[in-house]
């Protein structure tokens, strides 16, 4: 994903290994990245073009004139079956082939398609894109005999977001069109005339607006934006510095004592590229052309990387897809119109060469010439790190370095600084985070700089005609024809995004976003994180590794927020995780991963704890005594840590076998539980519970993921009380293993209060939405899907009458509907009714 596909990688490591040794010598000591890319660009063929080019070609990214039908006839399919988001993402399909494909855009079809998708989306919940489309059936030239059905469904999303004045008058349209049209009252299915009927009542009924979602989600946003930024560092509190360090180089330490959940950077990326998920495999066969698998690139906007299920497609190519006209349009503008004809060399080259040619096309091909003098610099991180020094132990020091020459101390803007100290999110900044050059092996500069090679040779052979002109500088020039070597403007793109490639495998972030998961219609969410894209955050590139750390990162579109998880000290260093964490990974796990991707040796203290510990594992790994339960001890043999306890020896590798079993066994009812087969799910897992009793710690890993497939076995059978017991289970497994206050305690509460709102255990519910509530926003802020979702259960619990207390009174009556949220997941709208109580 990150890298080029594995056919295109092995291709490259093969040509490596067969150049004579002096050739690889001779790139292996280059000294400058120009000298890098030079050597390296000489030696690609025409028959590696000509591979690379075969490759490329299969990923559809163009026109097909024979797809848009299956596309369409596959999401009614998905729409009778009531996937409604599965619909949504085929229809959009049929839309994005149907354009490129250059027929008459005002077509029937297209009219009808964009119809159905707004059916779809109505039915999820997701009432302004919904409008949106209908608006563009209408465009289209949407059928007259049709239009009641679909103006009434507009009024409905008018009523839903409480835009009541627009919904009277649609209605009031409708009404005058059957005057009008006799007829067309004639033909009107009377249950559309009933509809019309209730929802003319339900406007009168409504006798305040609702507060749309978009509107709603602006205001939060607006209330958690910085409130006091840092004056010497854009998109970050006051409450932290940039400072300089002999050992660490560039970080972040607190200037004042910092409390949980301040709010300490937010950042845009400076650029971002969608991660394209999983793709068809590169061939041609009918499976792979015409796929039916929901990707990234079907939910989310390939520029803001908002949520969308109606998807704006590019004119020109059918894998660019955006949330709105007014995306498509800035993306066409800064980088897309270069793009778009490359879009299946670039999904073969993989994201990190995506990033770099958007990231030089973003900055522009003047600003990339200015820098091309630094990009000859000899390789040494000294040159665009730290100033020089021989103090070791050299205090912090804020906004600028020290320097000394000819016996005086002369201050110098830290890399990435204006000459002010001013440390901004702009490309003087990108271009200063490390590529590590000397570090990277031969081999990988050798695939990174063919990769940019193979882009620019087309680049090249288009004579840069996508480029905006007025970024283009003697563009006259860029049409002599040089052969074989890239002519000079081109190489000084190669340079550049030669840099940026090496800059990205230690200082790209990861955006990510949660996604739920679990059997359609299930009242209990489970959620993952998932990556949605890889970007750049030139503030947050700043913040150094703890295996332990003391922030969380969270994203909304193409923005992170970092926040305090823990109580910072002044003077503290605020440290990020980069991936390996000590709840996720042993400590020589950990180090393996960061001195391979990130070229250091962790010595952060949980390292350091972890290496001077004897134990057999942590908690969440560890076996236990048959006999008394008490923790194996031992290395390849594992002893009963009680020393009055008889146990024999056992080896690890039994257990490791036992262990295996069991996780097969598991993974078979979790299947059952996707499947529906609740009573074999519950069954099954039993089984598995008994069996981890008997060898397990009571904190083990299994032990929590049994406990949380049975809690959600129960609720799907409607038994709340087994549920919440088995998910307080996992809850206790979940702690011990992330911490109290970590966001996947967060996740775990949150799921506990879903069962105790529907199980109707008030106070317990009541009390697990405040601890929620607590941890979420110490992680993910006020506009978090969850912490939306745990306001509505806690407004409608305090909402509900007081009990009625005697003989005659019977237990509550629920009903519970279910929609899709904006961002997909489930918001409930309960209906509670005692003894004939009024609805709430």
């Amino acid at each position: 994903m990150d890298l080029p596909v594995d056919e295109w990688k092995s291709y490259l490591l093969q040509k490596w290994a067969s150049l004579p040794t002096s050739v690889q010598v001779t790139i292996s000591t280059a000294e400058t990245l120009r000298d890098i890319f030079l050597h390296s660009s000489s030696l690609l063929q025409p028959e590696d073009e000509l591979f690379l080019k075969r490759l490329s070609k299969g990923y559809l990214v163009g026109k097909d004139s024979d797809a848009p039908l299956f596309y369409r006839e596959e999401g009614n399919k998905k729409f009778q079956e009531k996937d409604y988001t599965g619909a949504a993402v085929l229809y959009s399909k049929f839309i994005v082939l149907q354009g490129v494909s250059h027929s008459r855009p005002n077509t029937e079809d297209m009219s009808l398609c964009h119809a159905n998708r707004s059916a779809a989306l109505f039915h999820l919940g997701q009432y302004e894109t919904c409008l949106k489309d209908i608006n563009r059936a209408q465009t289209h030239g949407y059928p007259e005999r049709l239009q009641p059905k679909i103006m009434l469904r507009k009024a409905e999303c008018l009523v839903a977001l409480g835009r009541l004045q627009e919904a009277r008058q649609t209605i009031s349209d409708l009404e005058r069109n059957f005057t009008a049209t006799p007829a067309l009252a004639d033909v009107l299915p009377q249950t559309l005339q009933r509809n019309l009927h209730r929802l003319k009542m339900k406007v009168q009924e409504k006798d305040s607006l609702t507060e749309s979602f978009p509107a709603a989600l602006a205001k939060t946003l607006e209330e958690a934006a910085l409130r006091e930024e840092n004056e010497q560092l854009s998109n970050a509190s006051s409450s932290i510095g940039l400072c300089v360090d002999p050992l660490k180089g560039r970080c972040l330490v607190a200037t004042k004592d910092i409390l949980p959940g301040e709010l300490l950077v937010q950042e845009d990326a400076f650029v971002s590229v969608l991660n394209p998920g999983e793709l068809p495999p590169p061939h041609h066969g009918l499976d792979s052309k015409w796929d039916t698998r929901v990707t990234n690139g079907d939910l989310y906007c390939h520029r803001c990387l908002k949520h969308t299920l109606a998807t704006v497609p590019c004119d020109g190519c059918s894998y660019a897809k955006y949330c709105s006209q007014e995306c498509l349009q800035q993306a066409w503008e800064l980088y897309h119109r270069t793009e778009c004809p490359l879009g299946g060399l670039l999904l073969t080259l993989g994201v990190f060469c995506h990033i770099a040619l958007r990231l030089t096309l973003l900055v522009g091909f003047e600003d990339v010439r200015k820098i091309i003098p630094k990009l000859c610099d000899k390789i040494s991180n000294k040159d665009i790190c730290l100033p020089e020094s021989n103090n070791q132990v050299k205090t912090l020091n804020y906004g600028l370095g020290e320097r000394e020459k000819n016996g005086n101390i002369v201050e110098t803007p830290i890399p990435g600084c204006d000459i002010n100290g001013k440390y901004e999110s702009n490309y003087n900044a990108v271009f200063n985070l490390l590529p590590h050059t000397e570090n990277h092996s031969p081999e990988h500069k050798f695939l990174c700089a063919l990769c940019v090679s193979a882009l620019c040779r087309q680049l090249e052979a288009a004579s840069l005609q996508a480029i905006p002109t007025e970024r283009i500088v003697n563009s006259s020039q860029l049409k002599a024809a040089v052969t074989p070597e890239l002519r000079p403007d081109v190489t000084i793109w190669g340079v550049a995004m030669l840099r940026h490639m090496l800059q990205l495998q230690c200082n790209a972030q990861a955006v990510t976003t949660i996604q739920h998961t679990g059997p359609k219609g299930s009242i209990v969410t489970d959620s993952r994180q998932v990556r949605l894209a890889t970007g750049i955050f030139p503030v947050i590139s700043l913040l150094n590794h703890s295996c332990n750390p003391n922030t969380s990162v969270s994203f909304i579109s193409t923005v992170a927020t970092i926040r305090a998880s823990q109580r910072i000290r002044k003077g503290q260093e605020i440290l990020h995780c980069y991936g390996p964490h000590k709840s996720r990974m042993g400590v020589a796990e950990r180090q393996q991963k960061l001195r391979s991707q990130y070229f250091f040796d962790c010595a952060c203290p949980a390292c350091q704890t972890e290496a001077h510990r004897m134990a057999a594992g942590p908690r969440w790994e560890a076996f236990c005594c048959n006999s008394c339960g008490a923790p194996m001890q031992g290395d390849d043999v594992l002893r009963c840590g009680s020393r009055s306890c008889a146990e024999s020896a056992v080896s690890r590798d039994h257990l490791v076998s036992r262990l295996q079993d069991l996780q097969q066994q598991v993974r078979v009812a979790q299947k059952l539980l996707r499947d529906g087969e609740l009573e074999r799910a519950v069954q099954r897992l039993s089984g598995c519970q008994r069996d981890a009793e008997s060898f397990l710690w009571a904190e083990h890993a299994v032990v929590g993921e049994i406990a949380d497939g049975l809690a959600r076995a129960f609720a799907a059978l409607g038994d709340w009380q087994k549920s919440a017991t088995h998910l307080q289970r996992s809850l206790c497994v979940v702690e011990v293993r992330h911490g109290p206050s970590s966001v996947e305690m967060g996740h775990e509460l949150f799921k506990l209060a879903q069962i105790f709102f529907n199980g109707f255990a008030v106070p317990e519910a009541l009390s697990t939405i405040q601890k929620a509530e607590e941890v979420l926003s110490l992680h993910c802020g006020p506009w978090d899907d969850e912490i939306q979702e745990l306001q509505k259960m806690k407004s409608c619990l305090l909402d509900l009458p007081p009990t009625p207390v005697g003989p005659a009174v019977q237990g509550p009556r629920r009903i519970l509907t279910h929609r899709k949220g904006a961002h997909g997941t489930q918001v409930k709208e309960v209906l509670l009714a005692r003894c004939g109580a009024s609805r709430l």
